[in-house]
């Protein structure tokens, strides 16, 4: 009886642990967001300052997948290390009323931005270059957009793809981002799946 008091007491200790922070918004919080103005502008410059590149986490409450990336993928030491040594990243509420100003200006509340930007399920990454030409929204200007929950292995060859500039030699190289992924995944594990 001891022993099963004592197993059910280690689990209670160990739950909150593994539970992921959420805000009042309803999302999941990790370490590595930043709580800015969402003035596009002022954060791509405080990115670039940093060194790091900007990127926008688009996500809604009750999110089944929002919920699985954060405990399955951004939970993970390594995945959370390399997003904290390489991005600056700020959350966006789909369904949120704060209101973000675009890269070209435009203010609008965030669900606003969503539709601008055609995100429709959360969720949703984007990804930005450091410089972007005057004018152009963050959207157009994005160097790719993850759509959707993804394991481990395809988020942090994602974060890797753009980090390392990856896009900027795929024409010469031939090696897109899905070609990219399939050769790491080999690297990785022999051929097997993530």
């Amino acid at each position: 009886m001891k022993a099963w008091i004592g197993a059910a007491l280690c689990i209670a200790l160990a739950l909150p642990a593994l539970a992921q922070e959420v805000g009042d918004d309803g999302l999941h919080k990790q370490p590595w967001m930043r709580d800015t103005f969402k003035d596009l502008r002022d954060d791509l410059a405080e990115a670039n300052d940093e060194g790091k590149r900007l990127v926008i986490f688009f996500e809604q409450r009750g999110c089944i997948y929002c919920q699985k990336m954060h405990e399955e993928v951004f939970s993970d030491p390594e995945v959370s290390e390399y997003i904290d040594d390489n991005y600056f990243v700020v959350q966006m509420n789909l369904h949120g009323d704060t209101e973000v100003t675009d890269l070209d200006g435009e203010a609008l509340s965030e669900k606003q931005m969503a539709r601008k930007w055609r995100v429709l399920f959360t969720p949703n990454i984007v990804f930005l270059p450091e410089e972007v030409p005057e004018g152009q929204s963050a959207i157009d200007a994005a160097v790719a957009v993850m759509p959707g929950a993804f394991g481990k292995g395809t988020s942090i060859d994602m974060l890797t793809w753009v980090a390392e500039k990856r896009y900027e030699i795929e024409a010469e190289t031939g090696e897109d981002f899905q070609r990219y992924h399939a050769r790491r995944i080999q690297e990785r594990a022999n051929g097997m799946t993530d």
